[in-house]
């Protein structure tokens, strides 16, 4: 990448990993995870991490799972509203996606969805460590259980004292990323059935990240029968951040916001407690709890 390009990537991405923060921090993260699927936080964590990011909602958003530990779609605790959400991968002509439900109240077909993915992703952890352990000559201190996702192998690897890795980052690039050599795929839905399990279950769907594939103009088409697109996401993150040298990103998301009426939400994709550095205000939050409650 020429000095040019460089500098106008940097600039894509700290004016997208700013986007919701004017006078503030946010008022609402709407993309977090949690230890139900790959975060390191627990669910009783979430309320003291979210009061000292500043902010006062959350959406918990767990790879292809419904917290099992939130019972409605909006629940209110130690003084923080958490929106019961799920991240659900799938497949589209052009490349896999990934999907935010917000507010969900789960049907007999998400459930029975779910549990086939959940079976799905414990079998593809299994092969990810066994390929990871083989390329290293390691093994790693990890179980694989339900929730199971690349972060886990990612940190035990950076943990383990034979690697010479210090950074999750440089684990996706060099092994389990979608272009590396231990990478498994997954058995996910189409796009077409993920958005329709969700739509009947959820007060909204959007698409998440869209500045992160490969293709983010096919990816923002699909937005066309969505409620929502994730306009604030810190794209400078260490993982995924593979189609940030866009620098008419913003743009490009604000234009499918307007063609197709759409929610502009957000959050901080954390896997951790760092709350808040992405988010929405609390008039587009109230949009959202509108649709939710309704």
């Amino acid at each position: 990448m020429n000095v040019v390009g460089e500098v106008l990537t940097r600039f894509m991405g700290y004016a997208l990993f700013t986007l919701g923060r004017k006078g503030g921090m946010p008022h609402a993260d709407l993309h977090i995870h949690t230890t139900a699927s790959d975060g390191s936080m627990a669910l009783a964590e979430v309320p003291a991490a979210a009061e000292h990011a500043g902010v006062s909602a959350v959406a918990v958003t767990d790879h292809d799972t419904v917290h099992p530990d939130l019972a409605d779609p909006l629940t209110e605790r130690d003084g923080i509203e958490i929106v019961r959400g799920i991240e659900l991968r799938v497949e589209t002509a052009e490349e896999r996606v990934d999907l935010l439900g917000y507010g969900v109240r789960e049907t007999p077909a998400l459930r029975a969805e779910l549990e086939r993915l959940g079976r799905d992703r414990i079998e593809r952890g299994r092969r990810i460590v066994e390929s990871v352990e083989a390329e290293l000559g390691v093994a790693l201190d990890v179980t694989v259980g339900s929730g199971f996702g690349r972060p886990h192998v990612a940190r035990a690897v950076v943990a383990h004292p034979d690697t010479s890795y210090s950074e999750i980052g440089a684990v996706f690039a060099d092994l389990i990323g979608e272009d590396a050599p231990c990478y498994v795929a997954r058995d996910v839905p189409s796009f077409e059935r993920g958005r329709d399990l969700l739509a009947d279950a959820c007060g909204a769907v959007g698409l998440a990240h869209p500045l992160r594939y490969a293709d983010p103009d096919a990816a923002l088409a699909r937005c066309a029968s969505l409620d929502a697109v994730e306009l604030h996401y810190p794209y400078d993150r260490p993982v995924g951040h593979e189609a940030a040298d866009h620098a008419d990103g913003r743009a490009r998301v604000q234009r499918a916001v307007a063609a197709h009426d759409l929610l502009a939400l957000g959050g901080s994709d954390a896997h951790d407690d760092s709350l808040g550095v992405a988010g929405v205000d609390s008039g587009e939050y109230r949009r959202l709890r509108r649709r939710i409650a309704g």
